[in-house]
This record gives structure tokens, sequence and C-alpha cells, in this order.
């Protein structure tokens, strides 16, 4: 986690450095996408779609790995880890609260930001809009570790989850980096932790980068199906949440939690 933390004190301190940078726009494009072929303001929908209603909830897919979301339809499940910086966390809650885009959260409950925003982000959590998953406590590389030690780290998050938002995470956890093997899998499953969430596309914002290939990447991966994985850990993600919803509605792509999706 120092690492990590230092990631995000480098962030800060570059972002004064290349602030040019993030404000300037092509004027030809927003997101990827055409500006001429985005429908005017007036003729899009006032809010997002809704999402599917529980009835249409999916059993879980056997191999307890999950890449994207299954069959086909207009889903787009938004999943965001890590939260090392209190203010992308702050900000991805209240651009939630604002658009009525759902969103998973996978967390490691190390980061102050969980316990900093929790009363911004708790009436979300308890109407269904943000669901909160398990990225292990502190973010290590659980293939490096003992079984034990694997279980601690799911463990403890679990715990704090429960204490501090008053939900259970599983069955849902991320291994950190995407890495997992056999024994991971055991012991998260007899934790409860049956789906290894992993995905299928990414804003690659897990470290810095610019709000323009930010864009790039909504741009390429917003379509249906798909579970795309971004980071609570730097601040040009926060500049481009119009774009974000811009390609979302242009797309009619409905956003969901993955418990909005699945049966368990």
């Amino acid at each position: 986690m120092d690492r990590r933390r230092f990631l995000a004190s480098l962030a800060a301190a570059t972002l004064g450095g290349v602030g040019l940078a993030y404000t300037t726009v092509d004027t030809t494009t927003r997101g990827g996408v055409r500006i001429d072929t985005i429908p005017a303001a007036a003729s899009r929908p006032a809010g997002l779609l809704p999402p599917p209603p529980p009835d249409r909830r999916v059993p879980l897919p056997g191999g307890g790995v999950l890449n994207s979301l299954p069959g086909d339809g207009d889903l787009l499940a938004l999943t965001v880890d890590d939260g090392v910086n209190s203010e992308v966390v702050r900000a991805y809650t209240q651009f939630a609260k604002d658009t009525g885009v759902r969103l998973t959260y996978f967390v490691n409950g190390v980061n102050d930001s969980w316990t900093q925003n929790r009363d911004l982000l708790r009436p979300l959590v308890e109407s269904g809009q943000i669901q909160l998953a398990n990225h292990t406590w502190s973010h290590p590389d659980l293939t490096t570790l003992g079984n034990a030690e694997i279980a601690d780290q799911l463990r403890r998050n679990d715990r704090f989850l429960a204490d501090v938002y008053g939900v259970r995470a599983a069955p849902f956890f991320r291994p950190p980096y995407g890495n997992h093997n056999a024994d991971v899998r055991a012991v998260a499953a007899d934790l409860g932790y049956t789906a290894v969430t992993l995905w299928n596309g990414s804003l690659s914002d897990s470290t810095l980068i610019t709000e323009d290939y930010i864009k790039q990447m909504a741009d390429r991966y917003f379509v249906p199906q798909a579970i795309v994985i971004g980071h609570l850990n730097h601040l040009p993600v926060t500049h481009v949440y119009d774009t974000l919803v811009d390609i979302i509605r242009t797309r009619a792509l409905r956003t969901v939690t993955l418990n909005d999706v699945f049966l368990h």
C-alpha cells in the first residue's frame, strides 16, 4: 500500500503540471464519438434507463469467474476499484447521485476514503444504486499469499463493509490485479465469495492518464453486456463524467450493479 499511496500523491502533484492537457477538448469528437452523431440535449432522454426488473435476474454462471454479463442485451456494469483518493470516491458518488448511474465499487477497506465518504455513500448503498463488493483489505497479490493470509484479507474487508455500511459483499470479489489461482478461488468460495469478478473492458486509469485517453477507453468499451473496470484513485476521471453519460445515453445502455443482474 505504500506504493499505492505514493502514486496517489504523485498524481496530485502531476496534475498541476499537466493541467493544460486536461483542458484541451477535441471539437470534432466527444469520448471518441463524433459530436454530430450525439442527439441534441432536447432529444435525449432526461435520465438514464432504469435497470431491468428483479424477475429478469439470472443465476451466476458455472465456473466461478465473471468476465462479462451473460446473453444479449443493453446492460453495462461499470465497476470501480480501490479508493486511494477520497476526493475521487466523493466525486464518483456524487456523479451517481446526480445522474442515476448505477455502480459497483470494489472496496479496499484500508483506504480512509471509505470512512470519510460514508455519509454521502451509505444512502446510495442502502437504495441499491451503488453496490459494494470485496477487493481485499489492502490490495495484495493473493497468488503470493498462503491460504490463511488470503482468508484474512477477505474476512477483514468483509467485516469492515458490514460494520461501516451494514452490507455483506459476498458473493462478488475482485482479486487485485486480476490475479487468482485454484487456492485463491477455493479459499474465497469457502467464505461465500463464489464469483471472481474480472472484466472485459477498462478505462485504463489505474495509473495517472489524461482525460482524453479515458474518453477513448469509454468509447471503446461502453458496449452492451460489458463489465468495465475503472479506479477511484486519480482525478482526471472526475472531469469527464459528462462524456461518460453522453456515451451511455447515446447507446441506450442500462447501467447495472452486479446485484441487478445475478441471483444469489
